[in-house]
């Protein structure tokens, strides 16, 4: 609409064919380099969030091979695992409530985790079974933590700011082009705004899953769900 109200004040000798011309080979330079970030963007953010994904996916087995680990210890482990299931269900709870994960709930479960890990640790073996079994626990706690840690870590990753803003000014340099030399009728209008609709969803997308946890598009909780379903049994 900035283009067409320009098309109407400038001198109509700035608009001649030659002109035209210019600003096409100009603007074609500028989308070509707007398609190329607008695409690295695009891959860089679903990589990032394939990540995220089959991390939560390793974190429920995990989930689930240290209840089973526990629960073959023996009924002394019945605490560790209600401690456990607790857990994991709160952290269930804070990742669909839809709001940003704190670092402050991020340390809340860590000192949970710990408990957990005194628990284990407190443990009173009777034979060498109970100590591997012990000992595989501890283990499988240790990367449990590293990789919530991780994913806490790779959640705050964002896309740079400087970027973001010279992608956006050269899409407003290029719609604005579109728009001085487009004649002035609705279907003109309406293919325009269906355009920027579609580079706005593009960059809609590059936000959303930089922030898999919160918004539009989130990382699925349904392996942690499908663990939770088999703590405790």
């Amino acid at each position: 609409m900035l283009g067409m109200f320009l098309r109407a004040v400038v001198p109509q000798h700035y608009l001649s064919d030659e002109s035209k011309d210019v600003v096409k080979m100009g603007m074609g330079l500028v989308a070509t380099m707007s398609a190329l970030v607008l695409g690295l963007l695009v891959s860089s953010a679903k990589n990032s969030f394939d990540t995220l994904g089959n991390e939560m996916t390793r974190v429920s087995s995990q989930v689930i091979l240290l209840d089973r680990s526990l629960a073959l210890y023996g009924p002394q482990t019945r605490e560790a695992r209600d401690l456990l299931r607790n857990t994991i269900a709160g952290v269930v709870g804070r990742i669909n409530s839809r709001k940003p994960i704190l670092p402050t709930q991020v340390k809340a479960s860590s000192h949970e985790v710990d408990g957990l890990y005194e628990m284990i640790q407190g443990l009173s073996p009777s034979d060498d079974r109970q100590r591997s079994i012990q000992a595989r626990a501890l283990a499988l706690l240790i990367s449990l933590q590293e990789t919530r840690w991780l994913m806490f870590e790779q959640e705050s990753t964002s896309i740079s700011m400087p970027m973001l803003i010279i992608l956006l000014t050269w899409l407003f340099t290029l719609f604005v082009s579109f728009g001085i030399f487009a004649p002035a009728n609705a279907a003109a209008v309406t293919a325009l705004f269906l355009s920027a609709l579609s580079v706005s969803g593009a960059i809609l997308l590059i936000l959303e899953m930089y922030a898999p946890y919160e918004g539009i598009i989130k990382v699925s909780t349904a392996p942690l769900i499908a663990a939770l379903t088999q703590l405790g049994n």
